[in-house]
């Protein structure tokens, strides 16, 4: 074989188990900082509560409540069985994918669970709270299952539309509401900022390590991301 014979092998993008892993090490990494300072907040986490706390007058504090009340109870289980149904491309495919996007985000929703029952880290003073909270602090709970429910229907809107502008403003504004949900957890108080990061590390794991398994076919959903049709091609 001669020199010109041999070409490089192209460079491949970092797979969702690569990100999986990364997230996961990230996580750690935040459990272990808080816990060599005893799980006590930070001097940045306490500046941002405390910052929070001086910055919320009453209509905007009303208006973080009604958002952050969405990353929780129904509405991100509804979200996954929008994504189910949206990816399917029969009635049985949608069943499907809507089970296993149920699935995806109940089992993330108990991974997060025992961490925090696990970890038990306080929350900030209830007499700094300007909303209903429960349990313990470590990690987010809206935080992870507002991006958990937020990227299976990323997922379901990549894999069943085109990419066009409304897909990337779909897409932008699915993003836009998981982070938007997070933040009002340290705003109102309840939450300290590494509690949410930890919440976002959590779901990006759990979520990288669905796409690897949809990827690889271990799962019983569609796979190939939409693409235009061609130039020409029948409709």
């Amino acid at each position: 074989m001669t020199p010109s014979e041999i070409r490089p092998r192209p460079l491949r993008a970092p797979g969702p188990l690569l990100a999986a892993g990364l997230c996961a090490l990230l996580l750690a990494a935040t459990a272990a900082l808080l816990a060599a300072h005893a799980w006590a907040p930070l001097s940045p986490e306490r500046a941002a509560h405390d910052w929070a706390v001086a910055h919320r007058p009453g209509p905007a504090a009303t208006a973080a409540r009604a958002i952050t009340a969405t990353g929780s109870g129904p509405v991100p289980y509804l979200l996954a069985l929008l994504a189910g149904a949206l990816a399917g491309r029969d009635r049985g495919e949608r069943l499907r994918t809507a089970a296993v996007a149920l699935a995806t985000l109940l089992l993330g929703q108990a991974v997060r669970y025992g961490l925090m029952e696990l970890i038990t880290r306080p929350r900030p003073f209830e007499a700094d709270w300007a909303g209903r909270a429960t349990g313990h602090s470590f990690p987010s709970g809206h935080s992870t299952t507002s991006l958990l429910a937020a990227g299976l229907l990323v997922w379901a809107v990549r894999t069943r539309f085109p990419r066009t502008a409304a897909r990337h403003l779909a897409c932008g504004a699915l993003a836009a509401w998981a982070v938007t949900v997070a933040a009002t957890r340290v705003w109102l108080g309840v939450h300290w900022p590494g509690d949410v990061l930890a919440g976002w590390l959590l779901a990006g794991a759990w979520l990288s390590v669905a796409l690897h398994l949809v990827r690889t076919g271990r799962l019983p959903v569609p796979h190939a991301p939409a693409e235009p049709p061609a130039p020409g091609a029948a409709p």
